[in-house]
């Protein structure tokens, strides 16, 4: 039987230090990092997504980054199609390191994906006309009666999940939930190593405050300006995120700089502890706060070569 991929996996809320984790472990065993991160997937997006630096970059060879307009669509399938290609061609010769927060995308490679019908447009249009028209209370009431498992774990703002849910419930004639109950994530193509990064509370707070204040200081609202002045929807998928939704209202003259930082600073606080949910749901993952370097360490090597 053909030996399966050897995966090191480095995950964790917002902010908790997976980028420097995952430099270094890729530094120090001869690896390349695919980043499975959401946001990280579009171009022009740099500092509100906390892209690796090109510096970074250049020191170890990243994956997954740039590659898609922001008017572009990506998803957990792609993501796993094309993060598969890639951990094929490093099998072997590299050491394999995926970081990320997008706990979908990470239970994706680690588990599969379900099958499911594809993305109806009629469909979609319809939902996007509601969703333009701020009517997102009364779909994620409908993914509720549809689907109050799925309901539960969405997020009543995640648009893109409740749409998705709603075409599946729509077109397969079966909730997401069912079909995920009988898929399991057990399409186990990797041999994985799930390394969990965890702060307490107030010290993962102190960090998110201050990333978001350093982003601006970085030219974050240049770099929004930038990408609308491109052309781009501020209603598009990527500028609705929590880099950019607030800092446009303040270009728009809808809220003071300060008024922006401190929403983004709240809602990237509440975002670190919906991601902290998700994983704890998650099974395997072994967790060590980021200061705890010789024990991963440790921990990676007798996962590589059994040592």
């Amino acid at each position: 039987m053909e030996e399966k991929p050897k995966i090191v996996i480095i995950l964790g809320p917002t902010a908790v230090g997976k980028t420097d984790l995952a430099l270094e472990v890729a530094s120090a065993f001869d690896g390349e990092i695919i980043s499975a991160d959401s946001m990280q997937v579009y171009r022009h997006l740099d500092i509100g997504t906390s892209k690796p630096t090109r510096e970074e970059r250049v020191r170890v060879p990243h994956h997954l980054i740039d590659i898609v307009d922001p008017d572009g669509d990506f998803s957990a399938a792609l993501f796993n199609r094309q993060a598969g290609d890639i951990i094929r061609d490093l099998h072997g010769r590299k050491t394999i390191v995926v970081a990320g927060g997008t706990g979908l995308y990470i239970r994706a490679l680690t588990g599969g994906i379900i099958e499911g019908p594809g993305p109806d447009e009629g469909l979609r249009r319809i939902y996007r006309t509601r969703l333009e028209g701020e009517d997102r209370e009364t779909l994620y009431a409908r993914l509720e009666a549809r689907d109050p498992e799925a309901a539960g774990r969405i997020h009543p703002h995640d648009a893109v999940r409740i749409i998705r849910a709603l075409e599946i419930a729509e077109l397969a004639g079966e909730p997401i939930s069912e079909k995920q109950r009988r898929h399991g994530f057990r399409q186990l193509r990797y041999e994985c190593l799930e390394v969990g990064l965890y702060r307490d509370r107030g010290e993962l707070y102190r960090r998110i405050d201050s990333r978001a204040s350093q982003m601006i200081e970085a030219g974050l609202v240049e770099e929004t300006e930038k990408i609308l002045g491109m052309g781009y929807s501020n209603k598009m998928k990527p500028l609705q995120s929590l880099g950019y939704k607030y800092i446009i209202r303040y270009i728009r003259n809808e809220l003071t700089l300060e008024e922006a930082l401190k929403l983004m600073q709240r809602d990237t606080r509440h975002y670190a502890r919906r991601q902290m949910t998700w994983f704890r749901g998650e099974g395997d993952i072994e967790w060590f706060h980021p200061d705890e370097t010789g024990p991963i360490r440790l921990r990676i090597e007798r996962f590589l070569h059994g040592r």
